[in-house]
């Protein structure tokens, strides 16, 4: 089922743009991090079958590309819930 996409609408998304820091976030990551893979590769993928799913109702939501980005950077360093950090954090101190 194909959806209009002339109604979706996502909250900003902009890797490049700067935050509240007097730095990009991005200036501090390794040029060969494993971060950067995942960037790369995400945002070749197509995702229009994911956006075709979407209703577009409500509160604009997060960019699917962002929020693959996030899964599959915490599927690589082993991380599948929230609670599994809560655990990591509370062992650190």
């Amino acid at each position: 089922m194909l959806i209009d996409s002339t109604n979706i609408q996502f909250k900003e998304y902009s890797q490049g743009i700067d935050s509240l820091f007097p730095f990009r976030l991005d200036e501090n990551i390794s040029s060969d991090a494993p971060v950067r893979l995942v960037n790369q590769i995400v945002d070749e993928i197509d995702i229009s079958p994911l956006l075709s799913t979407y209703k577009g109702d409500g509160y604009p939501a997060y960019y699917p590309r962002m929020l693959l980005k996030v899964l599959f950077f915490a599927y690589l360093n082993n991380v599948y819930s929230c609670r599994k950090i809560a655990r990591l954090q509370k062992k650190q101190k």
